[in-house]
């Protein structure tokens, strides 16, 4: 059944544009409908700037009484009208004054949408919000009707003359142009990651995400900003770390494991540099840093013995088929393997943890990837390494991303309790992260 994809990008002309929402058509025009949608075949409506409220009203309805699976992206300000102080999405003529008539209410979304069939109507949205509405949402969250799922972010307004850029729906846009498609859910979470880099438009201050099923504890923590996966999802392929780690002056080359039919046990060199997979829509994995080429070092290679076998393309392609316990139990005998080889505290046993946990987000498993990026932070201090340390911060980070979507108060105070400890002693490049968990944790003691 063909799907409908419905592109609608509106900001006011003039002084009161808060973000240049027409700037990200392009990319998502680039992406192909099936693509966008999800479907093997798509119908796609574009709506850039439009100039009368009643003219998106009937884009939408249309769009909304369509057969099969509906997909819409919707980028640009929210304003409150000044009479029943509700949010509008704001058009090109819209001003202060005139919201009630020149913008778009947002509740017609919901309102359209209500009567749609559960789990056929997927919204992205990456909306920024003017002073009064930001106050506004703070206590009533944004929503699109019970049946749609809805996902994004609304950011802060930036600051006075600033126009601010549609970073979420460009980083949506960007990972679908890969030509794969990852479940709403998944596409959300990496285009977060593709932006958490980004300096908050206003100091102290994080966008209000949404998402379907929120975690208890609000907004999650952002990763840091070199937040990229050790595995890469399929269909993407992860941004290049951005201090790779010197290699040790002398990088032994494993000797081929003998034919066995138990598992291998081998030698894998820590994260960090990118190698090749299998062939097709499957990503790049990066997986440490490689011995120095012949072209490199200027010596003949002298291979001796087969190749050491690559689990990641075989991981890779688990994670691609659903198959996340799969790919877990070969991280999990990889693991073990390089804690036998190379002992407790090595980088091929940390490269081993690092995967597992993101193994365990792709499978959307919050509290088994919290609790894997706490024990690898918990291991490298162990190992010495300085609380300052990028791979220690990094880990902390992502362990406090991670809870942040642990859907189970019990679990999460916890956890919660763990990574305060954690946080004491590594607080991180971004201000307040102590002071988050904590907040977090008061609020689930209310809960208990």
């Amino acid at each position: 059944m063909p799907g409908t994809v419905l592109l609608l990008a509106a900001s006011p002309v003039g002084k009161g544009c808060l973000v240049d929402a027409a700037s990200v058509l392009p990319v998502l025009a680039a992406v192909a409908p099936p693509v966008l949608s999800g479907t093997d075949t798509a119908n796609v409506v574009e709506l850039a700037d439009p100039l009368e409220p009643q003219a998106v009203l009937t884009r939408l309805r249309a769009a909304a009484t369509a057969s099969g699976p509906l997909t819409m992206f919707v980028t640009g300000q929210l304003q409150l009208d000044r009479r029943q102080r509700l949010p509008h999405l704001a058009l090109a003529r819209t001003t202060p004054s005139t919201v009630r008539y020149t913008a778009f209410p947002w509740r017609w979304i919901a309102d359209e949408l209500r009567l749609r069939p559960p789990g056929s109507t997927t919204v992205f949205v990456d909306l920024h919000a003017d002073a009064d509405t930001w106050e506004f949402l703070a206590s009533r969250p944004l929503t699109a009707g019970p049946s749609t799922e809805l996902y994004g972010r609304v950011a802060p307004p930036p600051g006075r003359r600033a126009v601010a850029q549609p970073a979420y729906m460009r980083a949506v846009a960007t990972l679908l142009r890969s030509g794969y498609r990852p479940p709403p859910a998944q596409l959300h979470q990496q285009a977060l990651t593709r932006v958490s880099g980004e300096d908050s438009v206003r100091p102290g201050t994080e966008d209000l995400v949404l998402a379907p099923g929120r975690a208890w504890a609000g907004q999650p923590w952002p990763p840091a900003p070199e937040f990229t996966t050790v595995t890469a999802p399929p269909g993407t392929a992860p941004a290049p770390p951005p201090r790779p780690p010197v290699p040790p002056a002398a990088v032994p080359v494993p000797p081929a494991p003998p034919v066995s039919m138990a598992a291998p046990v081998v030698s894998v060199l820590p994260t960090s540099s990118a190698v090749p997979v299998a062939a097709g829509p499957v990503a790049s994995v990066p997986r440490g840093p490689s011995v120095p080429s012949p072209a490199s070092s200027g010596r003949a290679e002298t291979r001796v013995g087969p190749a050491v076998p690559d689990p990641h393309g075989e991981i890779t392609a688990a994670v691609r088929d659903g198959r996340h316990d799969d790919a877990l139990a070969l991280a999990g005998r990889w693991e073990r393997d390089a804690l036998r080889t190379h002992g407790a505290g090595s980088e091929q046993v940390l490269h081993w943890m690092e995967v597992r946990a993101d193994l365990a987000m792709f499978a959307g498993d919050a509290e088994r990837s919290c609790r894997g990026w706490l024990a690898l932070a918990a291991t490298r201090l162990d190992a010495g390494q300085d609380p300052g340390a990028p791979e220690v911060e990094s880990a902390v980070d992502r362990a406090h991303h991670q809870w942040g979507r642990v859907q189970d108060p019990e679990r999460a105070r916890e956890l919660g309790s763990e990574l305060a400890r954690l946080r004491r002693r590594v607080p991180g490049r971004r201000e307040g992260a102590l002071d988050h968990v904590q907040r977090q944790l008061s609020q689930l003691g209310t809960q208990a």
